[in-house]
């Protein structure tokens, strides 16, 4: 056998193993994307029908059209560098960043956990808790706000997207929501759902009537969107579906305060939410979006933007953000 042959085959082999891996990654990162799923399939269908035909030998491949679906399974190897680079980048942002200039707070009593006159952020050591800077908290779409933008203190995902596309479309929201007092209403509602607001300077959490939280919020020329409840009045609302360990992220209540509260480290979520109930988190919104979706930072006591998801997917659509 040639080396060049040889070559080919160590190549095949390679690519063949890593688009399985490629494939494994997209299922430990569940996305749940039905175009990237069947994009993840059928490059590894394509790897392992050009390795068979290699093994089976190229040389055999004396009918014209054979030869050529080889050399095009040949070349479709190329892509799976790419996807596989692609999948990890996902797979490694749903963990979050630490932050090293957190408050030590492990033995802090919890009424002690308090925002500032400036963006504070808190280590439980389970959770981290941030109280960003602001006067006015708002849903943004379509167009990523920007880390130039020095009033904004917070930006993460907000709402759920019903879809995975490239394009923007309010109707894509999952959830009624309202943009500085413009009602969209949304064709995809959930039952688990609850909504928070921000209007005439005030924040409200509402699990009974959130449609009519977010009506009322547009009309006061104010911002809301839903998301699915996940502590009401100190009690666990929310059941997982898949209670995987990973990181964890919560809109909350605490101590009078509106904050955001992300787990330091991977945990199940019964570890969550009991460091919530320990917490004396009084009301909570589910805020963890998942991979790309995650995209996530705010600014600092001393205005330096502190980047803790820093993937910027072309399909994530909106973000809730905390200004000052």
């Amino acid at each position: 056998m040639r080396l060049r042959e040889r070559l080919d085959g160590i190549w095949l082999m390679a690519m063949a193993l890593l688009s399985l891996f490629a494939a494994t990654f997209y299922c430990v990162s569940q996305m749940r994307s039905t175009t990237l799923n069947a994009a993840y399939t059928v490059l590894v269908l394509l790897q392992v029908v050009a390795l068979t035909m290699y093994l089976w030998g190229p040389e055999k491949l004396t009918f014209g059209p054979l030869r050529a679906l080889y050399r095009l399974l040949y070349a479709s190897s190329v892509a799976v560098i790419p996807a596989f680079a692609f999948i990890l980048v996902c797979l490694v942002n749903q963990y979050h960043a630490a932050i090293p200039d957190a408050i030590d707070a492990t033995s802090m009593p919890v009424e002690q956990i308090l925002p500032t006159d400036k963006t504070v952020v808190y280590n439980t050591g389970t959770a981290h808790v941030i109280f960003p800077e602001h006067t006015q908290i708002a849903l943004a779409c379509e167009e990523r706000p920007p880390e130039s933008d020095v009033s904004i203190t917070w930006c993460s995902g907000a709402a759920f997207q019903h879809a995975v596309e490239i394009g923007f479309s309010q109707e894509n929201i999952e959830g009624d929501h309202a943009v500085d007092g413009t009602l969209y209403t949304s064709p995809h509602p959930h039952d688990g759902f609850a909504a928070f607001t921000f209007a005439n300077g005030s924040y409200s959490f509402e699990f009974d009537d959130p449609r009519r939280a977010i009506r009322e919020a547009a009309e006061a020329g104010g911002n809301g969107f839903m998301q699915y409840a996940l502590m009401r009045d100190g009690e666990a609302v929310m059941r997982f579906d898949r209670p995987r360990p990973r990181c964890y992220r919560a809109l909350a209540e605490l101590n009078g305060s509106v904050c955001i509260i992300d787990s330091v480290n991977v945990l199940p979520p019964d570890e969550f939410l009991a460091e919530l109930r320990r917490l004396g988190v009084r009301n909570a919104l589910y805020m963890d979006m998942g991979p790309g979706w995650n995209y996530s930072w705010f600014r600092d006591a001393a205005n330096q933007v502190v980047t803790l998801f820093g993937l910027k997917v072309p399909w994530s659509h909106n973000w809730v953000v905390f200004r000052k």
